[in-house]
C-alpha cells in the first residue's frame, strides 16, 4: 500500500504558474503508474495527466496539453505537475493517484488504486 500527500497548491493570477508535488510513502514507488486528477465544485473528477513507471511516457487531457507537464523522481518517491499559463477554468482540487495494476498510462478514474487528499488550486481572473 502507498500513501500519497499532495502539496504546492495555492492562489495564483491567470497566466501564472504553480508546481504541485505528490510525495509517496513506501519503497515501491517506481512500481506505480502515477496520475493527476482534478475536481471543480459541482463537477465530476477529471483526468489531468499520467506518467508511466519509468517516466518515459506521459499522457495529458486536451485541456491542459502544452501548458502542464507531469514528471517523476523515483529516487525521491515524488511526482510533480508543473502548471503554466493557468486559467480560471483550472481552478479545482487536484489529486494525485497511483495505479499498481495496469501496464500503460491511462485516464480511467477506476484504474487508480490509491489517492491523496488533494491540494486546492485557485486561479483568479
Amino acid at each position: 500500500q502507498v500513501q500519497l500527500v499532495e502539496s504546492g497548491g495555492g492562489l495564483v493570477q491567470a497566466g501564472g504558474s504553480l508546481r504541485l508535488s505528490c510525495a509517496a510513502s513506501g519503497r515501491t514507488f517506481s512500481s506505480y503508474i502515477m496520475g493527476w486528477f482534478r475536481q471543480a465544485p459541482g463537477k465530476e473528477r477529471e483526468f489531468v495527466a499520467a506518467i508511466n513507471r519509468s517516466g518515459s511516457t506521459t499522457s495529458y487531457a486536451d485541456s491542459v496539453k502544452g501548458r502542464f507537464t507531469i514528471s517523476r523522481d523515483n529516487a525521491k518517491n515524488t511526482v510533480y505537475l508543473q502548471m503554466n499559463s493557468l486559467e480560471p477554468e483550472d481552478t479545482a482540487l487536484y489529486y494525485c493517484a497511483a495505479d499498481r495494476r495496469n501496464l500503460f498510462v491511462n485516464a480511467r478514474y477506476n484504474s487508480y488504486d490509491y489517492w491523496g487528499q488533494g491540494t486546492q488550486v485557485t486561479v483568479s481572473s
